[in-house]
C-alpha cells in the first residue's frame, strides 16, 4: 500500500520533530545535571545560635586555668615536643625520613597512652548507651563529597588523599582515605530507609584519619598539633528531623528547635560526653559557639572546645582546638539518600533524618595537652590522669628514669 503525499509529509515532519526532541532532551539532561551539581555546592543554612561574622561566643569553661595570669618569672613552659624527646616518647626525625613532614612515631608510654585515651573515651560513651562501630578508613570520593568534604578547599589546597587507580579500575568510583570517621559512619546508612523507632541512632567509632591539608606551618603547629595521620574517636548520630523547622529549613531563623526534640537532646548529650572526658583528663578548656565564617558546608551549627596549651600562649593565648561538634540537619542525608519512615501523625511520609557528629577524642592533640599540662619540670615527669591509669597498668607518672609509682587500686 503506497503512502499519499500528505502521509509522506507527515512522516517526514515526525522524523524531524523526533530529532529535534532528542536534542531538547540532551539539553534538558545537561541543564538538570548542572542544576543538581550547583545545588550540591550550596552550604547549609546557619542556625539562630550561630554568631554572625568571624568571632565565636564563649559559652563556658572546663576546670581551672593552669596559669590565669602569665608568669613574670623566667620559668619557661615546655612544649610536648620537648617533653616527648626528654622522656623518649616521640620520634619526629625518624618519621620525617620514613614518611615526611607531618608524620610521627609514638613510642613507649606515649603509644600506651594513646590506647588508654581511646579506651577511656569509648567507655564514657558506652555507659550512655552508644553503639561501638569500627568503620573503614577508605571511602568512595562521592560519599566524602556528600558529607561536605571536597578534594580541595576554597584556596585550591588538597584536603583529602585520593587513591591511585589502575587502568582497569578507571571505570570504578574514585576512592579516598577518610579524613574522619564521620564520613564512613554517615555512609553506613546511605540509600537506606530507617524506621522512626530506630531513631535516635547513636554510634561511636574509632578510626585512623588522614588529612592532606598543607595548612600554615610554624611553631604553633609543630609536633602533634597538626599531622597527616592520627587516631580519633568520633560520635555520629541520626535523629528525627526537628518538627519546628519547615521542610525547606525556612523557619530556622524564626524560632528555636523544640526543647524536647531529638536533635536538641542528642546535641546536648554529645557535648556532655566531650566535657566529661576533658574534665576527667584535668585539662582546662573553653567551649565556643562558632561563628558563621567558621562553619563548613554541611554544618548549620558548630561548637568547638579548645584546650589550654602552655606552649601556645604567645600566639593563641594558649588555646588550641581539641573537640568539635556539628549539627548538619538533612544536608548529608539528602545527598546520601538516607530516609526515615515517619509513622506517627498524619500523613505518613518519608523524610530525611538529621545528622550530627562530634569528636569524642582526637588522640594526638589531647595527648600533647596531657603532656604539657601535667608535666613537672622539677621532677622531670608527667602525671597520668587518674581516669587513664586502669589502661596504663596502674602507672601514676611517666618519668625519665622509667621508675613508676603504681596506684593502690590497681594492685
Amino acid at each position: 500500500m503506497s503512502l499519499s503525499e500528505e502521509q509522506k509529509e507527515a512522516l517526514e515532519e515526525a522524523r524531524v520533530l523526533k530529532k529535534r526532541l532528542e536534542g531538547f532532551n540532551e539539553v534538558d539532561d545537561k541543564l538538570n545535571k548542572e542544576m543538581f551539581e550547583l545545588a550540591l555546592e550550596l552550604p547549609n543554612l546557619s542556625s539562630r545560635y550561630t554568631p554572625l561574622g568571624t568571632e565565636p561566643d564563649v559559652l563556658g569553661y572546663i576546670n581551672d586555668h593552669l596559669e590565669p595570669q602569665a608568669s613574670t618569672s623566667d620559668h619557661v613552659w615546655r612544649s610536648h615536643v620537648h617533653i616527648g624527646m626528654e622522656l623518649d616518647l616521640l620520634d619526629f626525625e625518624g618519621a620525617a625520613k620514613a614518611s615526611g613532614w607531618g608524620w610521627y612515631y609514638l613510642k613507649n608510654e606515649a603509644a600506651q597512652l594513646e590506647q588508654a585515651l581511646i579506651q577511656y573515651a569509648i567507655s564514657v560513651a558506652l555507659k550512655r548507651g552508644w553503639k561501638l562501630v569500627t568503620p573503614p578508613s577508605m571511602v568512595y570520593a562521592h560519599v566524602a563529597a556528600a558529607c561536605g568534604f571536597q578534594p580541595r578547599d576554597q584556596h585550591g589546597e588538597q584536603q583529602i588523599y585520593t587513591i591511585e587507580q589502575s587502568e582497569k579500575d578507571r571505570a570504578k568510583p574514585q576512592l579516598a582515605l577518610a579524613g574522619t570517621a564521620e564520613i564512613p559512619l554517615a555512609g553506613m546508612m546511605a540509600s537506606q530507609t530507617l524506621e522512626e523507632s530506630q531513631l535516635p541512632l547513636k554510634v561511636i567509632g574509632v578510626s585512623r584519619c588522614y588529612r592532606a591539608e598543607a595548612g600554615a606551618r610554624g611553631v604553633e603547629t609543630k609536633g602533634l598539633y597538626r599531622v597527616h595521620e592520627f587516631n580519633k574517636v568520633e560520635m555520629f548520630a541520626w535523629t528525627m528531623p526537628d518538627p519546628t523547622i519547615g521542610a525547606q529549613g525556612d523557619e530556622i531563623f524564626k524560632e528555636s528547635p523544640r526543647l524536647d526534640s531529638q536533635a536538641d537532646s542528642v546535641f546536648d548529650e554529645m557535648r556532655q560526653i566531650q566535657q566529661e572526658i576533658l574534665r576527667d583528663l584535668d585539662l582546662h578548656c573553653r567551649i565556643l559557639e562558632m561563628p558563621s565564617a567558621d562553619l563548613g558546608a554541611s554544618a548549620t551549627r558548630k561548637q568547638d572546645i579548645e584546650a589550654f596549651f602552655p606552649s601556645r600562649r604567645e600566639k593563641h593565648g594558649g588555646w588550641g582546638e581539641v573537640c568539635s561538634l556539628s549539627l548538619c540537619t538533612d544536608y548529608q542525608t539528602r545527598r546520601l539518600s538516607t530516609r526515615v519512615k515517619i509513622e506517627n501523625g498524619a500523613p505518613k511520609r518519608l523524610d530525611f533524618p538529621w545528622t550530627m557528629n562530634g569528636t569524642a577524642l582526637a588522640v594526638p592533640r589531647v595527648l600533647a595537652a596531657v603532656l604539657e599540662n601535667h608535666w613537672d619540670d622539677e621532677r622531670l615527669e608527667v602525671r597520668i590522669p587518674t581516669c587513664l591509669r586502669p589502661w596504663m597498668g596502674g602507672k601514676e607518672v611517666i618519668s625519665a628514669n622509667k621508675v613508676f609509682q603504681v596506684s593502690e587500686e590497681s594492685t
